[in-house]
């Protein structure tokens, strides 16, 4: 099988929605954005060995392949729109690239998102998505805007990816049924749009945590000239396997701290918003946790009556 044959079979038939001016088929898409709207553009890669293992699921990968990619859309507060998919395949594997297809596929009907074109040719195991997204102009919610007195929020559940990771490369073991949960929080992450949307106007400012709270509420904090102190006896409680299973103390601030892979929201709004964030969890239909407070330099842990070092946790780099 050929590579146009390829993108014909399992790829073309996503470009039916409309909205592109010219999708898949030429040497260019074509895309008008709506007027009024800024457009939010975002690339994720995926490499074979450093962000999924050689036996990954192919519908799972997929799907996960867009998740990311859509996870950054949901930071700025934007709609998603379109995305372009750029792979390297070892072998064009008619079964592989058919489950592939259908999990990448299925989260974008579910989103509205249209594929609109990209590249394929042979080589070790690479996924690129380049994803577009509307967000209304001045709108968009950017790390650079957190202020001293904001409270920091979480969405959903911290670490329980981290888990999954770590009993499959055997460093720890999980009984069957909290591994299926981990599993599946590792594998089909669940991009917090909806949540992002309704963000807009309220928060300050948002990040997505992809390589591990610390490390991308560091972006803001950064970004936003402002330090942090948060409460990790609450940030332990947001590892939703912690709830069946008893894990060590270490092991749990590690995983929620720095874990990775959770994609979830990390966000700052004025305490005066509080009510109209709690609305906003309602409306998105996602759980959402206050675990800090913004500061005017540096990051203090607080554990019970105790100080954690912030230096002594490191999150995902990709280069390390």
């Amino acid at each position: 099988m050929g590579e146009f044959e390829l993108i014909d079979r399992y790829f073309k038939q996503a470009a039916t929605q409309g909205r592109a001016v010219l999708g898949i088929g030429d040497d260019c898409a074509l895309w008008r954005p709506t007027p009024g709207q800024d457009l939010a553009v975002s690339c994720d890669m995926l490499v074979q060995g450093r962000h999924f293992l050689p036996d990954a699921d192919p519908r799972g990968l997929g799907h996960k392949a867009l998740a990311v990619n859509l996870s950054d859309l949901a930071a700025c507060g934007a709609t998603p729109r379109a995305f372009l998919l750029a792979m390297a395949l070892p072998a064009a594997n008619e079964t592989w690239l058919a489950a592939f297809s259908a999990g990448m596929l299925a989260l974008a009907q579910a989103h509205d998102c249209e594929l609109i074109g990209g590249d394929t040719t042979s080589g070790p195991l690479n996924l690129s998505i380049t994803v577009m997204g509307e967000v209304p102009t001045g709108q968009a919610l950017l790390r650079s805007a957190a202020q001293v007195g904001d409270d920091i929020y979480v969405s959903g559940h911290l670490g329980d990816a981290r888990l999954a990771l770590e009993a499959r490369l055997g460093r720890i073991q999980l009984p069957a049924g909290v591994l299926a949960f981990c599993a599946e929080r590792l594998d089909t992450p669940s991009p917090r749009v909806a949540l992002g949307i309704v963000l807009r106007g309220i928060a300050h400012a948002c990040a997505d945590i992809s390589d591990g709270l610390l490390g991308d509420l560091g972006h803001i904090l950064k970004a936003s000239k402002v330090g942090a102190e948060l409460d990790v006896e609450v940030i332990r409680t947001l590892c939703a396997s912690a709830h069946s299973v008893a894990l060590p103390a270490d092991v749990l601030n590690t995983c929620t701290l720095t874990g990775g892979d959770d994609y979830e929201l990390v966000f700052t709004a004025p305490v005066q918003a509080r009510t109209a964030v709690a609305q906003a969890a309602l409306d998105s239909q996602t759980r959402v946790t206050c675990i800090g407070t913004i500061t005017a330099s540096g990051v203090v842990l607080r554990d019970r009556e105790q100080l954690l070092d912030a230096a002594t946790f490191s999150s995902f780099d990709h280069f390390a």
